[in-house]
């Protein structure tokens, strides 16, 4: 495994830097989200910056050339997302940004010629927004197997019908894609359910609410139903029964995507707490001074080392030998990762005081990101019972065959 940094990600890297510094954090201070309802995919103070990274060659680093993307192997990507995480607005300013960059690479690996013209190639190109939908109310997140949501084959069409949650991106989406139950109760779970494409203009598409987040009422996770949704039978992702693989596939890069995001919120909290902590003075002296803060300023540097070290091992596991290979990694960085990020923006919280739960800065908002990173993708607790299975799994047949079970 090589550390290495090639010089041409390095540049590229420093330019990014530069890129947020100048176009992206400017954006937190306003609220450009909530400048335009409805008409085009983004605000006008989003675009405008989109515009200038399509420009630069800042686009879609998430996907292969071929598909329109930048085509950086996983390795590289963790030093650019690490550095477009900075800001809650940096991926999408260059058209990175959840769920579309995991709705984006299953639609190129497993659709159709005519569904990656319909909805993919103006999802690259920024013109249009997706939403993932697969979360409901009524059952547990961690066990997908029980889902609710139907689509029933009906001549050429399937008729969709379910009530779901945290479908991120729902506001002003142009489409979709949904986890549906298209097999008999009876049928093998994993073969039960099929991802289809939902256009939002398809009667019956009903967005309920956004749901309010922690105080934030204004964050595009949407509770949708479904009712009567009559759709093509075309718009079955990747052939019917295939759900389950598919959401593998997605979801696996999408976790470790968060990790590389999180590396860069961690790493901003920690550059405004080493700030704050030399120029604040009490008792006499600098924070920096006491003891106690140098040593959360040393286990937050070391924390954040091992986390970037962790997820670095992850992309490269990836690279050579394929997301299936990685799956312990990507696990383990997971909710390791979630816990860096909380530790060290707690820890920055308390270094400035009221200040840090104050709006004026940003770290009340990446404090709601850290407390969020444990549930969503799958809540610590499951990833964690993934990684113990895995490790157990030879000591527990050591043990069957030394007692000849």
């Amino acid at each position: 495994m090589d550390f290495a940094i090639p010089p041409e990600i390095r540049d590229l890297c420093a330019n990014l830097r530069r890129f947020m510094e100048e176009h992206v954090y400017p954006l937190e201070r306003g609220e450009p989200w909530r400048m335009e309802v409805g008409g085009a995919a983004y605000p006008r103070a989003i675009r405008a910056v989109q515009e200038r990274a399509k420009a630069l060659g800042y686009w879609a680093f998430h996907l292969p050339a071929e598909a329109g993307g930048a085509g950086l192997p996983f390795m590289h990507y963790v030093h650019v997302n690490e550095i477009l995480g900075r800001s809650p607005y940096g991926p999408a300013c260059v058209g990175s940004q959840a769920p579309d960059s995991g709705n984006a690479e299953i639609l190129w690996r497993f659709g159709s010629a005519e569904q990656k013209e319909r909805w993919l190639r103006p999802l690259v190109d920024g013109k249009t927004r997706s939403c993932f939908s697969m979360t409901e109310p009524e059952v547990a997140g961690s066990d997908p197997r029980w889902l609710r949501t139907t689509a029933v084959r009906d001549g050429d069409h399937y008729v969709v019908n379910g009530h779901k949650w945290f479908s991120s991106g729902a506001h002003g989406a142009a489409f979709a894609i949904v986890m549906a139950r298209t097999g008999p109760e009876d049928a093998d779970p994993h073969r039960r359910f099929s991802m289809i494409i939902v256009p939002t203009d398809t009667p019956g598409f009903i967005i309920e609410r956004g749901i309010p987040v922690m105080g934030d009422d204004d964050n595009h996770h949407a509770e949708v139903r479904y009712e009567d949704c009559r759709v093509p039978a075309a718009n079955v992702l990747g052939g019917e029964g295939r759900g389950f693989a598919i959401a593998q596939e997605r979801l696996g890069p999408g976790r470790i995507h968060h990790c590389m995001r999180w590396i860069g919120v961690a790493e901003r909290a920690f550059e405004q707490m080493c700030r704050y902590a030399t120029e604040r003075e009490v008792f006499g002296s600098t924070l920096s001074a006491r003891a106690n803060i140098q040593d959360w300023i040393a286990e937050a540097r070391a924390d954040i080392h091992a986390f970037r070290l962790m997820t670095l091992h992850a992309a490269w596991r990836i690279d050579s030998e394929g997301q299936q290979a990685a799956r312990e990694e990507i696990s383990l960085i997971k909710f390791f990762g979630a816990r860096v990020l909380y530790g060290v923006v707690d820890k920055a919280i308390q270094v400035h005081g009221a200040a840090g739960v104050s709006e004026d800065l940003p770290l009340s908002m990446f404090y709601r990101q850290a407390r969020l990173a444990r549930i969503y993708d799958g809540p610590d607790e499951v990833h964690k019972m993934v990684v113990a299975r895995r490790v157990l799994a030879p000591y527990e047949s050591a043990r069957l065959t030394r007692t000849g079970g």
